[in-house]
């Protein structure tokens, strides 16, 4: 069972392969697992003591970033990924990124971004693009229609309380224009936008 992996100089945690949404672009659609890790399709979903025991087998002075992302939603773990944020921010400097769809508090049904102060440095959301419908069609989110305002709101909130709020879409897949307009939307909620690379 994969519960850590590298990818590039950071090391990624796989909590969970539980997600609210079905992106028509996702990565596990095609394949089980990323460079050299084995299968991030989990068995069962690890528990705070075995996540942590696998940190201990890593020399964490070799990765840039502790990065909360595997084949499925993180914050749909939460009660995984707190206790082990807090326990790698008392015992590791290196900074912790969520990568997330951003529907965390539709997940929850509140809003749980204070509880991410003091333990992740940087969030990561995917926005897509910046059109509701075209979001839905995209994402397939179970919430439906509701999400992508979800999405946004808790980008606003999260700027409280995380130090570096960023959101993405990825390369090519939309316009210039588009993408102009997703600019947009960050400025106006006051956080980075970053357009990632296509991966396939």
């Amino acid at each position: 069972m994969t519960i850590l992996y590298k990818v590039y100089n950071n090391l990624y945690v796989n909590l969970t392969n539980r997600c609210p949404c079905a992106c028509t672009f996702c990565l596990r659609q095609t394949r089980d697992h990323m460079d050299d890790s084995g299968t991030l399709w989990l068995k069962k979903e690890p528990t705070v003591e075995e996540v942590i025991d696998e940190f201990k087998k890593y020399d964490l002075s070799q990765y840039k970033e502790i990065v909360f992302c595997g084949f499925g939603e993180p914050t749909e773990a939460l009660d995984v990924l707190l206790p082990v944020a807090k326990y790698l921010k008392a015992h590791y400097p290196n900074p912790i990124r969520i990568n997330t769809n951003g529907l965390g508090n539709l997940i929850h049904d509140r809003d749980i971004t204070p509880e991410f102060e003091g333990l992740i440095d940087t969030i990561s959301i995917s926005l897509n693009t910046p059109d509701a419908k075209e979001y839905h069609k995209i994402v397939r989110s179970k919430f439906g229609e509701k999400a992508f305002d979800s999405m946004l709101d808790f980008a606003e909130k999260c700027t409280k309380h995380i130090p570096n709020v960023v959101m993405t879409t990825v390369a090519t897949t939309i316009t210039p224009q588009e993408e102009e307009q997703c600019q947009k939307i960050c400025s106006d909620l006051n956080v980075t936008y970053r357009i990632r690379p296509f991966e396939d």
